[in-house]
């Protein structure tokens, strides 16, 4: 049920407004469909977000509140691997954010301590100031990347993933793609299959691979 408009504050709007864009995606989420969501008036939605690139600055802010902070002065490794898992599991709950994350240039507190956070993580475990920048960047590039093909993938979990490898190949002439074959059917269509593993195998690849790299202090 939608909220009277008498009852708006600034985190009801932001809420309905990750509501929008959860469902929606961002192209739904307007000022108008806002207020409709929230039984109010479009107009009365100024008291508490200026305009539509506020509120865009505001849900990003949001999103990185909910991403764990690595602790600046841990393992390094153990920090920046916990925190991607968290950015991939956030990420993959709100697919809208992958396009603005890295976009707006007003960021809130949360984005900057949340940046801060991990260069100062990279720092104390031993990264030059230049390899830090190239640690976070290929990181960050990796979760992006995957969360994104993740959530453009035609499938959700095993069992649709081999209904849809098993179309696929139905229209295959006998001997016709035989590495694609044997990947769906002694890899893709077999138990326990989930893309989603795949994330925090190249996740460790990534992570050992700075560590030989960049000097960095071994994990513990």
């Amino acid at each position: 049920m939608s909220e009277p408009a008498r009852q708006l504050s600034r985190e009801r709007v932001l809420r309905a407004a990750v509501g929008i864009a959860d469902a929606r995606g961002l192209g739904g989420l307007t000022i108008r469909s806002l207020a409709a969501e929230l039984d109010a008036k479009p107009m009365s939605l100024y008291h508490y977000i200026r305009n539509k690139d506020e509120l865009l600055d505001a849900l990003v802010d949001g999103v990185f509140a909910q991403i764990e902070l690595p602790t600046v002065g841990g393992d390094w490794r153990a920090e920046v691997r916990r925190r991607s898992l968290s950015a991939r599991t956030v990420l993959a709950r709100h697919p809208w954010a992958l396009t603005l994350v890295e976009s707006r240039t007003s960021p809130g507190p949360a984005t900057l301590r949340h940046h801060d956070a991990m260069l100062g993580t990279l720092r104390a475990g031993g990264f030059s100031l230049r390899m830090t920048a190239h640690a976070y960047a290929v990181v960050d590039a990796y979760v992006y990347g995957f969360v994104l093909q993740e959530a453009s993938l035609p499938f959700d979990n095993g069992d649709s993933a081999d209904a849809v490898a098993g179309a696929i190949m139905e229209g295959f002439a006998a001997g016709e793609y035989p590495h694609l074959v044997e990947l769906a059917t002694q890899h893709v269509q077999q138990p326990g299959y989930h893309f989603g593993g795949q994330f925090e195998f190249g996740l460790d690849l990534i992570l050992d691979a700075l560590a030989a790299h960049g000097n960095a202090t071994p994990p513990s």
